[in-house]
């Protein structure tokens, strides 16, 4: 598997850094690189990629804005150079976060992350019922209309479904677009719920089962008008 990517930062010599790591690893064709991020925007609006690595502190257009500003975006390896940088900002498809100076092992940890993810997409595209995630050695078969709803446990995801509970090394963000929209919903920066199985719901809260899922102030007014169509 060769994964198409491009770098978007203003640090001429953190691009040049990446590129010598890059071109260490085969399974990766980098095909641009951008010191200008509106000049990137441009590009990746005309090209298909697979994934970006984004300097997330550009002064001229910031990673979040950038990301914001494209109708599909690609999978998205943040660079930063601020060890506090809050990472949970970014909504939109980011895979991992690196914190320079980088090294060729952080690199290549990140794009098998990338290529689990679009392994996983795939195989959901071409089995639309179920889905195998990955815990620890295993690969367990988990039906999508069996999920009562995904939990965020920081680098991991939980998937609470009928009859068992998979832990597997995901973002949240990410698995969402494994997920049916119409059969889905994100209520809570940390919580995913199926709408199939939603019992009870109030203007804070989701119950599913025994389970009382928290409606999150970002995600309040969406949730609540979604909801609101199968409702009296």
């Amino acid at each position: 598997m060769n994964l198409k990517c491009v770098i978007i930062d203003d640090d001429l010599l953190s691009i040049e850094v990446l590129e010598g790591f890059l071109s260490k690893l085969h399974k990766v064709e980098l095909v641009a690189t951008f010191y200008d991020p509106l000049l990137a925007v441009e590009y990746l609006i005309a090209n298909k990629v697979d994934f970006v690595f984004l300097n997330a502190e550009m002064p001229i257009l910031h990673g979040t804005s950038l990301l914001r500003s494209l109708k599909n975006p690609p999978f998205v390896v943040v660079l930063t150079t601020n060890e506090n940088y809050a990472i949970e900002g970014f909504e939109l498809n980011v895979v991992d976060y690196l914190l320079k100076p980088l090294s060729l092992d952080m690199v290549g940890k990140s794009i098998n992350k990338v290529i689990e993810l679009i392994k996983l997409k795939v195989h959901s595209a071409k089995n639309a019922d179920y889905i195998f995630l990955k815990e620890n050695k295993r690969f367990v078969r988990i039906n999508f209309s069996d999920i009562l709803f995904v939990e965020s446990m920081k680098d991991y995801v939980k998937i609470v479904s009928k009859d068992k509970s998979v832990i597997s090394k995901h973002n949240l963000s990410n698995f969402e677009r494994l997920l049916n929209p119409n059969k889905f919903i994100r209520v809570h920066k940390s919580y995913i719920v199926s709408l199939d199985h939603i019992e009870a719901f109030s203007s804070s809260e989701i119950e599913i089962g025994r389970f009382i899922i928290p409606i999150g102030r970002t995600y309040k007014d969406n949730a609540l008008k979604y909801l609101a169509m199968y409702s009296e």
